[in-house]
């Protein structure tokens, strides 16, 4: 402690001047120290605020017990107050104002604020003030333009709030920091900013910086290890919900390590804890929202469209959280700049990378391990590379195993899956053994930055991700088949998808009212599976050989362009418009039996289009958001209209009303292909003028909100109308049907191929109930929904679409305590609806040949068992001595109180018999994951 008050000493002497928390890093790094002090800890620093006018704040009772005796040679203030600190395991921590803070725990610093404000009026104390105006205003009613960023690492920082003192002009940044003031009073008015997660700051005009953008850095606070959060304009939580947007979540990656995982940080997960979002599909990453499937949500990563957001079965999302800034989710009713999708938009902007020095870093897990580098790149540029790859251990082989034993029934009924196996390209369950598995997934990301001047901007992004599963494996049969005396087949299921992605964004100032962002991209999509049954099998004192299966791929090329620009036409209206355009080439092939080919498909087509959307505050309450967008379809030759309307209303300045309407229109969709026997497929198709029609819905969202400083109750009803939606069935007569698994007849099977066009609704109430501050923080929600489809080939009435979910409810527990964060998680839903086979039967042709047909249950007319679980978690922060969070040490308990939840029934059908395993999802699952960085 001794070493700490000299140190503090020449420190704070040094930086009394200048004031700058930037400055007083330099003059800890440059400052030598050759002294020889002796005596206690408070009268030092006492003395030395006396002698020198220098803001330091301690706890004097704290700092007495701490002596003071010791000689230094010519040692930085850095080094000494390094050491000094990690000695007595003290922090010190320095304010934007230059303010220097010494304590023993980061939970002090709130006390020692609150001391600084007692003595703020004492003569001595003289932080950092802002300047005075250097003379009487010389120009009114302007316009300031500038941008919001991080001052360690240069980083944008979109939705920072930015107004001007002592008026009701406030602004919020957008997508790349940038924002612009009307009717600024004069140049000589005060510029105050503030963002999630940093330190507020003030900035004094003045007739030259108001003629240049303004660059406004602003200070990381403590917050990631105080038990005290100050609300500024945002939440301070890991998940929030915009208060100034319909239907908007908004998730800051850094913080969600504080979530209970199984594998690590993930973003896409993170997103189903919240209402109207599908918690229950531990298979998927991709978001179930409102009653829509993944294919109906558009997620974007720097421009350029995802078309598979998960890996590993879904227990990864495809998006490397070290190499993304900050994602936005629109659950419905969405702006005109986005189109495409009927459900939801997930805009994901990744990091530019760090301006001022370099950083490496990542994270190891049970299941993966991924690590990331980011560094300038001379003056101008940055550079950023991630890259994240699963490997087989313990708890891999868990969620191998898990997905590979069943439990097995002789009867229909009890579990199930989507459309009776649901799992999109799982791993196969039912009677098989997994031997060696050898699944993985890789993704690397890269992005380039270049920053000629303050106005213009340029970044080179790419993303690639892939998947290879092997579930291959032994056919083994129940004891109660005993006609099934012998038997060798092998079930070979091998799968590899990916995304590969690149764009080339330029970004732009045009002026102080005018921005753009342009965008080149590509994206592209691969799926390709293969499987079969090969051996052997003695059946009724009968050996026949078994060779049967099929093969899949799906490709998909999007090659993309599109122009945003945003214009300030005042104080209240601001004008959004722009214009795009994508070339797509979608092919699709299932051969079955290496002979029969049941789909060939090579489709081609451009979308293209312009939008345009105004923002319109007539009063300072309300806010009115028209738009409209026009796309022309080439396979059609039809231009498709949309109109939107978004509005909110601050009836006081707690309670807002809030609706949204729309329509949407999708050209690309995911095709359900329908498999009663071996679970349900999807791949990707274009829409085209005939038997794959164009789907659009009709979004009518209404809302209200209560907000304070501390609390959040939210309440959102939603009623969307589809059209054009489409499955497809493989039908088959002759043997027993000739899906994988089963035994085939000697006769011909018939094959023909079928798409089915119909329609549907989803209509819900979600509640929300959120603490946004204090020691304990988190958000119970629930939800009241119904998805209901209709397609004339399966009847005149509708059913419950795969996705249907009555009633979800969802509590996130968070609570911190000095270093420490606990997480508790519960979630509770009604079961997905499936579709089951009952059994079936044989006729006799009157040639001689024998054919098979299912007898199956009404469309969806079965539902799965209630899903519930309990997820626990502790998060421990590392810092440095300065009080920068390093990294953290993460303890994770899934599904605490092993409640074996239903993912989907694999069937097999035996001499007209039925046979149904059910598949579960994972059980008590441990998981720890430790997470570095090097600055």
């Amino acid at each position: 402690m001794k070493r700490t008050f000299i140190f503090l000493t020449l420190l704070l002497t040094f930086f009394a001047g200048t004031g700058y928390a930037q400055q007083t890093k330099q003059i800890l790094k440059r400052t030598m120290i050759d002294h020889f002090f002796t005596c206690t800890m408070d009268k030092m620093l006492d003395t030395l605020s006396a002698t020198y006018r220098l803001p330091v704040f301690f706890e004097k009772e704290a700092m007495e017990r701490y002596d003071v005796n010791v000689r230094f040679f010519n040692e930085s203030l850095l080094d000494v107050l390094k050491s000094v600190c990690d000695e007595h395991g003290l922090r010190y921590w320095i304010e934007n104002d230059g303010t220097l803070y010494i304590m023993e725990n980061p939970d002090d610093l709130p006390r020692l604020r609150r001391l600084k404000s007692l003595r703020r009026n004492m003569a001595i104390i003289k932080p950092k003030a802002l300047e005075a105006p250097k003379g009487p205003p010389q120009k009114f009613k302007f316009a300031v333009s500038g941008r919001v960023t991080d001052q360690n690492t240069g980083e944008a920082l979109p939705g920072a709030l930015v107004k001007v003192r002592n008026s009701d002009l406030s602004v919020l940044t957008n997508a790349n920091g940038n924002f612009t003031i009307m009717n600024v009073p004069n140049d000589t008015s005060v510029v105050e900013a503030s963002f999630m997660g940093y330190q507020n700051d003030a900035f004094r005009l003045n007739s030259k910086n108001i003629t240049d953008q303004l660059e406004l850095s602003l200070f990381p606070n403590m917050n990631n290890t105080l038990n005290e959060v100050e609300v500024v304009g945002k939440k301070a939580g890991v998940l929030n919900t915009d208060s100034k947007k319909v239907s908007v979540l908004q998730l800051t990656p850094a913080a969600l390590d504080k979530l209970p995982n199984i594998g690590e940080r993930d973003i896409m997960r993170s997103f189903q804890l919240m209402p109207g979002v599908s918690a229950t599909n531990e298979s998927s990453s991709g978001a179930y929202v409102r009653g829509g499937t993944p294919d109906q949500n558009l997620v974007t990563l720097d421009g350029f469209t995802v078309y598979q957001v998960d890996h590993l079965y879904g227990f990864f999302s495809a998006f490397n959280s070290n190499a993304i800034r900050d994602v936005e989710m629109y659950k419905g009713g969405y702006s005109a700049k986005y189109g495409g999708r009927l459900s939801s938009v997930t805009e994901i902007r990744g990091k530019d990378g760090n301006k001022n020095e370099t950083n490496i870093g990542g994270d190891l897990g049970l299941l993966s391990t991924n690590v990331y580098a980011e560094t300038p790149v001379g003056k101008r540029s940055t550079a950023l590379v991630a890259f994240r790859r699963s490997y087989q251990g313990p708890l891999y082989d868990k969620i191998f195993g898990q997905f590979n034993t069943t439990t097995t029934n002789n009867a229909t009924g009890g579990g199930g899956g989507f459309g009776g196996g649901g799992r999109m390209g799982g791993p196969g369950g039912g009677f098989a053994n997994q031997v060696t598995p050898t699944s993985y997934f890789y993704d690397v990301n890269a992005k380039y930055t270049f920053t000629p001047s303050t106005k213009n901007s340029f970044s080179l992004s790419f993303y690639n991700g892939t998947d290879h599963l092997d579930n291959g494996r032994k056919l083994n049969f129940p004891s109660f088949l005993t006609t099934i005396t012998n038997s060798d087949l092998t079930v070979n299921d091998n799968s590899r998808s990916g995304n590969t992605g690149s764009s080339l964004k330029w970004t732009s100032s045009l002026g102080k009212k005018l921005y753009a962002n342009t965008v080149v991209s590509y994206s592209g999509f691969y799926s390709d599976r293969a499987r079969g049954t090969i051996g052997t099998i003695t059946d009724s004192a009968v050996t026949r050989t078994i060779n049967n299966g099929y093969v899949e791929t799906n490709r998909l090329n999007d090659l993309s362009f599109k122009s945003d620009w945003e214009w300030r036409a005042g104080t209240k209206a601001k004008l959004l418009f722009g214009g795009y355009g994508s070339y797509l080439n979608i092919k699709y092939n299932y051969t079955q039996n290496d002979t029969s080919r049941l789909i060939a498909q090579n489709n081609s087509g451009t979308v293209a289009g312009t939008f345009t959307e105004l923002e319109y505050d007539p009063t300072p309450d309300i806010h009115i958001q028209p738009g409209i967008r026009a796309t022309y379809f080439t396979p059609t030759g039809k231009w498709y209209t949309e109109p939107r309307l978004n509005a909110t209303w601050d009836m006081t300045s707690n309670f807002k009303l809030k609706g949204a309407m729309g329509r949407f229109y999708q050209f690309t969709k995911q095709v359900t292909r329908e498999d009663v026997i071996a679970g349900d497929r999807n791949f990707w198709v274009l829409a085209n003028n005939s038997n794959i029609p164009v789907s659009y819905a009709d979004h009518f969202i209404a809302g209200m909100s209560y907000e304070t400083d501390g609390f959040l109750f939210d309440v959102e009803s939603y009623y969307k109308r589809l059209h054009g939606l489409t499955e497809y069935s493989i039908r088959t007569t002759g043997g027993n049907g000739g899906g994988p698994g089963m035994m085939p007849a000697n006769t011909t099977t018939t094959v023909t191929e079928n798409f089915y066009n119909g329609e549907g609704y989803a209509r819900g109430v979600e509640f929300l109930a959120q603490k946004k501050a204090g020691m304990y923080t988190g958000w119970i929600s629930y939800t009241l929904g119904e998805a209901k489809s209709k397609f004339p080939n399966y009847g005149d009435n509708y059913f419950s679409s795969n996705q249907d979910i009555r009633h979800e409810f969802k509590s996130i527990n968070m609570y911190h305590w000095q270093r420490w964060s606990f997480a508790a998680v519960f979630i509770f839903s009604t079961g997905h609806p499936y579709t089951a086979p009952m059994g079936s039967y044989t006729v006799n042709t009157i040639d001689g040949g024998r054919n098979t047909y299912l007898t199956i249950s009404a469309k969806n007319g079965e539902r799965l068992p209630a899903y519930h679980r309990l997820d626990l978690s502790a998060t421990y922060d590392l810092l440095k001595i300065d009080g920068r969070k390093v990294g953290s040490i993460g303890f994770s308990l899934f599904n605490v109180y092993n409640h074996a939840n239903t993912w989907y029934n694999e069937y097999y059908l035996q001499s007209n018999q039925v046979i149904t395993t059910n598949v579960k999802y994972l059980g008590l699952t441990p998981n720890i994951t430790l997470s570095l960085k090097l600055k």
